[in-house]
């Protein structure tokens, strides 16, 4: 298992930006994929974004394809999300997930989660 602590999260004015940043402890960072998915009341949790191992490969959803970047640095056991352009339909928990493989987008495969942070854009 691997402990994730989120942080970053607020509430932002359409338009803006938000840098979500998580932080993991308990395996050799650098051996697993990362993700971020995020979740809104009533509603399943959904992906959002990937990265590979090495961070070589990422993966985003088409809702957020051309604004949101993920990133990782494994000398600081941290992965990161750059969301631009916010929208009022980013509005959402979001969670940051430890894959059990060293690439992939899907749910199944993370099985550690951080808390989540809250992530506000009002209409």
């Amino acid at each position: 298992q691997v402990q994730l602590v989120e942080s970053g999260g607020g509430l932002v004015q359409a338009g803006g930006s938000l840098r979500l940043s998580c932080a993991a402890s308990g395996r050799t960072f650098g051996s697993f994929a990362m993700g971020w998915f995020r979740q809104t009341p009533g509603k399943e949790r959904e992906f959002v974004s990937a990265i590979n191992w090495n961070g070589r490969n990422t993966y985003y959803a088409d809702s957020v394809k051309g604004r949101f970047t993920i990133s990782r640095d494994n000398a600081k056991n941290t992965v990161y999300l750059q969301m631009n352009n916010l929208k009022p339909e980013d509005t959402a928990v979001y969670y940051c997930a430890a894959s059990l493989a060293y690439d992939s987008r899907h749910e199944a495969d993370f099985n550690s989660w951080g808390q989540g942070t809250q992530v506000t854009v009002p209409s």
